[in-house]
């Protein structure tokens, strides 16, 4: 069984619900993740391009029709930390974390981070690529980190027991959190710059900060930040991301954040994020291939003990550190 710390099926719920279908995590995605043995996610709140010309609207959007969703779904079970995951799980029921994927909704006002967390939310990125009030994303082109605010939201998250998440920041970003945190904190869905040189992946002293905390890297399915060769974005290069990962980290350290986004069905959207039109791994196309990952696992040699570690063990102590 996997958990998956990193999932934009929010916005196939809220894209489809507007168009007036219903209970479509049950009809669109339950199968795959059955499939799959994906036992729990973070669904993030994601406002994505174009909508991102109104954070606020969208967000409000999002939050109004995955409550809906909610209220309606008996397929998983929305939960708020490691008492309750382990309840879901041992219920039948896939566990899922609320998360935040990009703070620019609030602007510079801190305290609506409570309004996140009462809506149910345990994890939060502060920027996607984005440069907002507070900091600057990976691909936003700015060499500054943190902003007051964003290291006053930064400090909030972790003192309110949530996961903060530096997928997307920039180097500068990601450094101030390493300095200011005092929990571990994750890098949900990031690879290594060793075999992959994009803005988006980590090098190798970001990989031992996120060891230092006792944090934890998840494996990214996203095809351009697994090789620079089309040929060679694949279940095994991704694999081969793992070994160098566990080589520098350990492998208590790393687990899977696999952005599977094969249900984005805007061009706009996608283009934001790649040239080639599909944003697929060969081999890893959407949850119902992780197991084909475990099994180059398996062809490197590598024991049960530690598959089910990068499986799912590491991010649920990590769950358990951060939120109790």
């Amino acid at each position: 069984m996997y958990f998956d710390a990193h999932s934009d099926i929010w916005c196939d719920v809220t894209n489809r619900r507007l168009r007036g279908e219903t209970n479509v995590f049950h009809n669109h995605h339950l199968q795959r993740f059955q499939k799959g043995g994906v036992e729990g996610s973070i669904f993030v709140i994601w406002v994505d391009p174009p909508y991102d010309a109104d954070y606020q609207k969208r967000t409000k959007q999002i939050m109004d029709c995955a409550r809906a969703e909610m209220a309606e779904c008996t397929d998983f079970r929305i939960v708020h930390n490691a008492e309750e995951m382990r309840k879901a799980k041992a219920d039948g029921k896939i566990y899922v974390f609320i998360g935040i994927e990009g703070l620019a909704a609030i602007g510079d006002d801190v305290a609506k981070i409570d309004e996140y967390y009462d809506f149910g939310a345990r994890h939060a990125i502060l920027t996607w690529n984005e440069a907002n009030a507070l900091g600057a994303g990976a691909l936003s082109g700015k060499d500054y980190g943190l902003t007051e605010a964003g290291k006053k939201a930064a400090r909030k998250i972790q003192e309110k027991g949530m996961l903060l998440d530096t997928s997307h920041l920039n180097e500068a970003g990601f450094w101030d959190v390493a300095k200011l945190a005092t929990k571990p904190f994750i890098a949900s869905h990031s690879n290594t710059k060793t075999l992959c040189d994009v803005p988006r992946n980590l090098t190798d002293e970001q990989l031992r900060a996120i060891r230092d905390v006792n944090g934890v890297v998840g494996l990214n399915a996203f095809n351009l930040f697994i090789d620079h060769d089309p040929k060679k974005e694949t279940v095994e290069r991704l694999a081969q991301h793992a070994a160098h990962m566990i080589d520098v980290m350990g492998v208590d350290h790393v687990g899977c954040g696999f952005d599977f986004f094969e249900f984005i069905e805007s061009e706009e959207t996608m283009g934001t994020m790649t040239s080639t039109g599909s944003p697929s791994t060969i081999g890893l196309e959407d949850c119902s291939k992780i197991p084909n990952l475990f099994a180059c696992f398996d062809k490197m040699g590598m024991s049960k003990e530690d598959q089910e570690k990068i499986a799912y063990k590491n991010f649920q102590r990590v769950v358990k550190d951060v939120m109790g």
